[in-house]
């Protein structure tokens, strides 16, 4: 590629004048007038918030002045968000321009600042409306180095809006992001769901089930996030196929905690909860506050293998996935049968074959085989695979993409890591995890200590959850992102979701390697929720741990994107891990 070159940002004053300020900042230059006037732009418009941060608003046009002229008078009459942005005494705007822009590039640029500023710490509301992600094109290839150029000289103008991309990119929130590049098969799914969806609300159907399964790293989160997006979107266009979109009920359901936040941090930057309704909540509170006589237009459930199959606590009912299909006209649920980690959630296989006939008789299953999380190569994604599906440990494949290490000593392992998150600026979100072989309670101390210890050879650091955080805005972030965070140990309830670009995975006690094979012994695992007994649907009360554990393993080992680092308990498993190498 030959060189690409730099933009040209100016900014100026957002007010009644701002075409005139714009004018003056040209001041003559020919370039400026060509690459600001006559070529395409993309513009951030940013107004302080007295709380703290900064509401922003992103676009793209062919005619920047005509452009500002109708945010300034034309828009303000029809939207409350445009009219708090030309009276705001502070607001600035910054407009920006290249020699390469065309139509298509400055769509993709405006669809890139949209998925970076929701990852912005800083930017508290977000406003568009519009997912412009483009197909291929002729300046395609550009977009990402144009893009960086952007951002760096952008940071120029203001750190706090503008952080380094490595601090965006290292967010739960920009993982979570609705205005991601999506790949054809995520493409593929979005139009039909998006399809069955609209015919779903024009024909009045009711209880609908599309049902997406895909294994860790799959996509299915962003999928999930992007339609949320563009059914919250849907607008009633005056035409008899969109009568009554406006007004759409929509829902996001999570049974896990640090997920919670992050769509609830996206609802809020991007103005979707604009009902003033829980539109993001756990599934027992949607069905405790819903009734099936008045059923939501559409939820969403994400991570629908966290759904409880018996009653537990305030939910008094059998099962949650059935209780949603009840009080919804069209669920999406997005599942995954090797992501089932307690007994509470445990599925019999005959369960699972009735969900996924459901939603074949409507044509809605949907299935995604891609691997987007780890940048390994087929064989060592098989090498990982093989622990928990096949029970065995081969030969680790040759791979200069991935950091797959086995390691002696859990002490360097944890160095190693922490070296990842604290010293390589390249490197950034990394964090140790183990399976839970550890005595762990959230409501009380250990008798012995302040914290509950994961120890393994010469380690010992907390479990995860219990070091203070420093600093009230650090609670809505996800675990992973905060920054004390290094120095404990996630758990599969903590990470679940989520990714890391290196991982430190302690394989503890309940995992061993036994006549040629890797094996799962309960008595060994501290996870209540596993170990205990599940009553079945012939009413006999079984242990499913067999099923349980290997799933366990299975979320700790697919959360490294650049690398996973592992070191194991058992002697044996050790060894024959150091061997594989």
């Amino acid at each position: 590629m030959s060189d690409i070159g730099y933009p040209i940002i100016e900014k100026i004053k957002y007010d009644s004048q701002a075409a005139t300020n714009l004018e003056d900042a040209i001041d003559g230059d020919k370039l400026k007038r060509k690459l600001l006037i006559e070529y395409p732009t993309v513009y951030v418009i940013c107004s302080p918030i007295k709380s703290g941060g900064f509401k922003v608003y992103v676009g793209e046009t062919n005619d920047i002045e005509r452009r500002t002229e109708q945010h300034l008078n034309e828009d303000p009459k029809v939207r409350d968000d445009w009219r708090e942005l030309s009276h705001a005494k502070d607001a600035e705007m910054f407009v920006i321009g290249h020699d390469h822009f065309n139509k298509s590039l400055t769509l993709d640029i405006e669809n890139q600042m949209m998925l970076f500023m929701l990852g912005v710490p800083n930017v508290k509301h977000l406003n568009n409306r519009r997912e412009n992600e483009q197909n291929e094109y002729y300046t395609s290839d550009e977009k990402d180095k144009i893009f960086s150029r952007i951002w760096r000289k952008l940071r120029g103008f203001n750190q706090d809006l503008f952080p380094v991309e490595r601090i965006i990119r290292d967010s739960a929130i920009f993982k979570a992001s609705p205005f991601h590049n999506l790949t054809t098969e995520q493409k593929n799914a979005r139009d039909l769901i998006i399809d069955r969806v609209i015919d779903a609300l024009l024909s009045k159907k009711t209880g609908q089930l599309i049902l997406v399964e895909g294994e860790a790293g799959s996509g299915k989160t962003v999928l999930l996030s992007t339609i949320f997006y563009l059914i919250s979107t849907l607008k009633d266009d005056g035409s008899p196929l969109r009568q009554g979109f406006d007004n759409l009920k929509n829902y996001v359901l999570v049974n896990h905690d640090e997920q919670l936040k992050v769509y609830e941090d996206i609802i809020n930057k991007l103005n979707l909860n604009y009902k003033n309704d829980d539109v993001v909540s756990k599934p027992t509170h949607f069905i405790n506050t819903h009734d099936e006589s008045d059923p939501a237009d559409v939820v969403l459930v994400d991570e629908a293998h966290l759904l409880w199959t018996q009653g537990k606590q305030a939910y008094r009912g059998k099962n949650q996935l059935d209780d949603i299909l009840k009080r919804a006209r069209i669920t999406v649920a997005i599942f995954d049968r090797n992501q089932i980690l307690k007994t509470e959630e445990y599925l019999e296989p005959q369960q699972i074959q009735t969900i996924e006939e459901k939603a074949m008789e409507q044509n809605n299953l949907i299935m995604l085989s891609n691997q987007l999380r780890i940048h390994a190569n087929k064989q060592t994604i098989e090498w990982i695979r093989d622990i928990t599906d096949k029970k065995i440990i081969k030969k680790i494949p040759r791979d200069s993409t991935y950091d797959l290490r086995m390691f002696d000593d859990a002490k360097e392992m944890y160095d190693a890591i922490r070296e990842k998150a604290l010293g390589d600026q390249k490197s950034g979100l990394s964090r140790i995890l183990a399976t839970f072989d550890w005595k762990y309670n959230s409501k009380r101390k250990p008798e012995d200590g302040d914290y509950w210890m994961v120890t393994a050879g010469d380690l010992s650091l907390p479990w995860n959850l219990q070091l203070k955080q420093k600093g009230r805005s650090l609670k809505k972030l996800a675990w992973a992102e905060q920054p004390q965070t290094i120095d404990e140990v996630g758990s599969t309830y903590t990470i679940q979701g989520f990714d890391l670009n290196y991982c430190g995975v302690i394989i503890g006690p309940s995992v061993k390697y036994r006549n040629g094979h890797v094996v799962f012994d309960p008595d060994a695992s501290e996870n209540t929720n596993v170990i205990r007994n599940r009553t079945l649907q012939d009413g006999k009360k079984r242990k499913v741990a067999s099923q349980l554990l290997p799933n366990e393993l299975n979320v700790l080992l697919t959360r490294g994107v650049n690398g996973l680092y592992i070191y194991a308990v058992d002697d044996e498993l050790r060894n024959i891990l150091l061997r594989s190498q």
